[in-house]
């Protein structure tokens, strides 16, 4: 007789248990190595990539795209204006006679002359009655006739990218609080929609970094925090994003000195529906120890209006109240209690 498998008698096998990453993809080992911040304030990454080479072209397309528009058409008109240039002395190197029929433009400087040939070419507009006289202002009028275009239709691609591209642009308070709340403490920044497109469903996820001691070593470790709440579904005014100080947060006791000792870094994600083009959008944020203010307070945003409306004021976004001293820098009673097992989400 054949004996029965245990698998018969015991069912499925154990599965081993599913490792859980909180380390947001930076990688465990990676994330001891680091030293200092992992984002900027304003999101950006601070690693590097090598063996990709320079990348400059595609490093300009991002920034291009990134820019306020003043600046990307400040920069734009600049480049355009020191091309011409270029080919203005080009042609004025090549002597007087390189360029004639100026006098019927009514422009007595040369360099004007020149200039207004350049444009003509480099814009394909007409050079009216200048012409080219030789053949290398010849060849050099060709080699302008690639060139122009070819600049000009890359700059409106730039362009029509930038307009065309769903984006999400939140301004976030300068500094982090440490402030008063239900009772205890609670760590807060806020949040205010700086474009005028529309946001809703908007979530937020925020993780901290601490440097604790672990079986006798200084390691790293990664914490999702428990928000007041994760997500709102209108975001027509601004977010106070709060973080409650229990027993069970990994915040829990902390003071300054403490915090700079961990070399804390809070790590913000925020992702929403944007309303003009359809889409989700994402933003990042990154607040160091030394950008968590203590013993203070977000002061009001709100303002007045003549209609009665709800409005705010975004110049009043980082504005402080000071408290008094140990308001909020030494631990509330509430976090004394022993902590219950840490079940975090994210949210």
């Amino acid at each position: 007789m054949t004996q029965p498998s245990l698998d018969e008698h015991d069912g499925p096998a154990p599965q081993a248990p599913v490792q859980e990453y909180r380390d947001l993809g930076f990688g465990r080992v990676v994330a001891q190595q680091v030293r200092g911040r992992f984002l900027a304030h304003d999101g950006q990454p601070t690693s590097r990539k090598y063996g990709l080479g320079a990348q400059r072209v595609e490093r300009f397309y991002l920034r291009a795209l990134a820019e306020p528009l003043p600046v990307f058409m400040a920069w734009a008109l600049g480049a355009l204006l020191l091309l011409n240039g270029f080919f203005t002395l080009a042609y004025l190197a090549l002597g007087p006679g390189a360029l004639q029929g100026g006098e019927r433009l009514g422009l007595s400087d040369p360099f004007l002359r020149a200039f207004s040939f350049s444009v003509g070419v480099f814009t394909t507009t007409g050079t009216g009655p200048v012409f080219a006289v030789g053949a290398t202002t010849h060849w050099l009028v060709i080699l302008e006739s690639f060139i122009g275009p070819f600049v000009l239709v890359s700059t409106a691609g730039l362009l029509i990218a930038r307009l065309t591209r769903p984006r999400m642009r939140l301004r976030f308070s300068e500094s982090a609080v440490v402030a008063p709340y239900e009772g205890g403490r609670g760590l807060m920044f806020r949040m205010v929609n700086v474009q005028p497109a529309e946001l809703s469903d908007v979530q937020v996820r925020v993780s901290i970094t601490l440097y604790e001691e672990v079986d006798g070593r200084r390691e790293r470790e990664f914490y999702p925090l428990e928000l007041e709440r994760t997500s709102v579904d209108l975001f027509t005014l601004h977010w106070t994003v709060v973080h409650p100080i229990t027993a069970d947060s990994p915040l829990r006791g902390m003071t300054p000195d403490s915090l700079r000792e961990a070399q804390a870094e809070l790590l913000i994600l925020v992702s929403a529906h944007e309303e003009t083009f359809s889409t989700r959008v994402t933003a990042r944020a990154s607040y160091w120890w030394d950008e968590i203010r203590w013993d203070a307070k977000f002061a009001s945003i709100f303002a007045s209006a003549t209609d009665g409306v709800l409005a705010i004021d975004v110049e009043r976004l980082d504005r402080l109240e000071r408290l008094e001293p140990g308001s909020t820098s030494t631990p509330a009673p509430r976090e004394l209690a022993p902590p219950g097992p840490r079940a975090y989400t994210g949210g």
